[in-house]
């Protein structure tokens, strides 16, 4: 299929893309890496009467590296940020997750602020931005706000992005000192979407598991100081906690059982990570 007639308008600066949106709304989309925006208009799914191409915007295109969060902009590509020379030590739980985000074919073109913006309940990316306490900064013409992803996410594909509003970074806190980092996911196939997908951040003041592909948006657990011997019992509530869903792919029951022992391998793990 072809999608409908849109015009195409390519911004040169953030400025120019904000004044855009604000006088199309919710009549315009966003267009990045594509990869998921480009098979919904051929399919026809979204039929927007405006496409904005931000990827020639340059300031879109950088990682800034702070002193206390790394600073990803919309015109980032996933294979840009996996490459990049601070990732294992500024983003260690970034690092693990990236190889399992697609393929490489996809992580060439696909954006990291895109694949938050989708917001698909199994993404890799939203959910290690929750499990790490980051932020997304959205920009419209009159205005600058930032969201902590955890008020970012708010159902199956749903942000609280508004119309005249686009992602123009997303912000990872940088890795604590001596904490443990991890990420599993079980899936089809390698580079599918995950039925199940954990990430775990063990530190001496805190235990955070944040799950993605068991209910409509990924959710983080912070879990108390317990023995890795109490873990089951803690994965059992959070299991049941979760407003898990059957689909083609997996039953909620599966998916519970995955949670309680893709949670704990996951947990475990973080812990021996930890210096």
């Amino acid at each position: 299929m072809k999608p409908f007639s849109f015009d195409y308008c390519r911004p040169e600066s953030i400025e120019e893309a904000a004044n855009i949106l604000f006088e199309a709304g919710s009549e315009a989309r966003i267009l990045a890496g594509g990869q998921s925006l480009v098979p919904m208009l051929n399919m026809r799914l979204a039929k927007p009467a405006v496409l904005i191409d931000i990827m020639h915007i340059e300031s879109l295109s950088k990682i800034s590296d702070g002193a206390k969060e790394v600073v990803v902009g919309a015109g980032v590509r996933q294979a840009s940020l996996e490459k990049w020379s601070g990732l294992s030590t500024k983003l260690p739980l970034l690092a693990v997750t990236m190889p399992w985000i697609g393929h490489v074919q996809t992580r060439s073109r696909g954006t990291v602020c895109g694949s938050v913006a989708h917001a698909d309940p199994s993404a890799e990316l939203p959910l290690s931005l929750l499990a790490l306490d980051g932020s997304v900064t959205v920009r419209s013409k009159k205005n600058i706000r930032k969201i902590k992803a955890a008020d970012f996410f708010i159902g199956m594909m749903a942000t609280d992005l508004g119309d005249q509003e686009m992602i123009e970074s997303v912000s990872f806190p940088v890795a604590i000192t001596g904490a443990g980092y991890a990420f599993k996911e079980i899936a089809r196939r390698h580079g599918d979407f995950a039925i199940v997908g954990c990430a775990a951040i063990v530190s001496k003041d805190a235990t955070r598991l944040a799950i993605s592909g068991v209910d409509d948006h990924p959710r983080v657990f912070s879990l108390p100081k317990i023995d890795t011997d109490q873990f089951d019992d803690a994965l059992n509530d959070i299991a049941w906690d979760l407003n898990a869903r059957s689909d083609t792919h997996a039953s909620a029951r599966y998916r519970r059982e995955l949670v309680r022992r893709l949670g704990k391998q996951t947990l475990l793990e973080a812990y021996k990570c930890q210096n």
